[in-house]
């Protein structure tokens, strides 16, 4: 098959860039594949070190103000489609997704649209309604992703999920000593401390603030054996203030934007990821889990589908402190869990999200489509 995968992010495009990443480098090796992203971008980087795969500097700028560059961008993709006959266009967010159907106006043969609803964003309005009518098949990242579809103008689509995917190799358990390494970075000031972490990054929607609005009103014998450490972009001045004036500064520490996060999942005791907004399934849960640790989660779209409750994890509801703070102290009231509890997510890992079972079961979407439409 001709797959050309779409990407409109021109930075770092976090999870849409991992998903699109894990399968143009697992695909390349039996069928030609292509990636549209902007030059600056990270997907385009990451592509073109991926032995076989073709990489287009594609902008999908977007708005009515931005018209001319607009139009200068179609005509370009528009050359592409015209010139490859692709089998697959796999789309992954609305700006590629509608200059993609633009641009394939009147192209003959037309290849089949997929495309991928990353997060929760609502798809309503004429504009949507028109795009669904063009589109072959939506592929849903969880089932909570495939109901909200049901209600949208994407139900007459073939409708997929296929849940996310990761290394599981990449993504393993630390020997212990090397763990306890780690460790000792966070927690000089409180060596037995608890060391909750997330590598979900720093964005409001992920719900890290709650953590520590949930530590500020807990008792202070929870306060006290618990300490925080999140992966990230620094987070704004305001934020930090906010730490301080809870008198958390000490607890809460913040290791930046990380090449890898391994080293600072290593260490950590649990993992946490507290969306309220946008997230879906979460690479970063599932890359923690993968490495021997138990979550933490809200019941936000859908996380919960990662765990059984009590087996490796837990869950709390969204935006809710009060609720927070009372799982905190019965995580610390069972500490002695967390190792087996963790060993439990590993293997659920194992068995279920490998990437190979998420790249087999893209693959088969694709072939479906393709032999539906001989």
């Amino acid at each position: 098959m001709k797959i050309l995968y779409t990407n409109f992010h021109d930075g770092d495009g976090g999870g849409h860039t991992t998903y699109i990443r894990t399968l143009a480098s697992a695909l390349a090796g039996r069928h030609e594949i292509h990636v549209a992203a902007p030059a600056s971008s990270r997907l385009n980087r990451e592509a073109r070190a991926i032995a076989g795969v073709h990489v287009l500097d594609q902008p999908f700028p977007n708005g009515l103000k931005r018209l001319p560059a607009r139009l200068r961008a179609k005509r370009q993709l528009r050359r592409q489609l015209q010139e490859n006959a692709f089998d697959i266009v796999h789309v992954n967010g609305s700006a590629d997704h509608r200059l993609v159907l633009s641009a394939l106006s009147g192209v003959r043969p037309r290849p089949i649209v997929v495309l991928t609803k990353h997060n929760t964003k609502p798809m309503r309005g004429i504009g949507q309604w028109l795009r669904a009518r063009r589109t072959d098949d939506v592929i849903g990242v969880c089932e909570f992703t495939r109901r909200e579809l049901q209600h949208t103008p994407y139900r007459r689509c073939e409708l997929d999920v296929v849940h996310n995917g990761i290394d599981v190799t990449h993504w393993q358990p630390w020997p212990q000593e090397a763990a306890a390494r780690e460790r000792a970075r966070w927690l000089a000031d409180a060596p037995d401390a608890l060391l909750l972490g997330s590598n979900a990054g720093t964005a409001d929607y992920k719900g890290w603030m709650d953590l520590v609005e949930a530590l500020a009103i807990a008792p202070a014998q929870v306060r006290d054996a618990v300490r925080v450490v999140i992966a990230g972009r620094p987070p704004s001045e305001a934020k930090l203030a906010r730490i301080a004036e809870l008198g958390l500064s000490s607890h809460v520490r913040f290791a930046g934007v990380l090449q890898d996060t391994r080293p600072m999942v290593a260490a950590i005791d649990l993992g946490f990821v507290l969306s309220w907004d946008v997230e879906t399934i979460s690479f970063a849960c599932r890359e923690m889990m993968a490495m021997g640790k138990p979550v933490l989660l809200t019941d936000y779209a859908g996380l919960p589908e990662n765990i059984t409750v009590g087996e490796e994890g837990w869950l709390t509801p969204t935006r809710d402190p009060e609720q927070l703070a009372e799982r905190l102290s019965q995580i610390l009231a069972q500490r002695e869990r967390l190792p087996t509890m963790g060993h439990k997510a590993r293997e659920r890992a194992q068995r279920e999200f490998d990437v190979s079972r998420f790249v087999e079961r893209t693959e088969a979407v694709y072939r479906r489509l393709v032999e539906s439409r001989r």
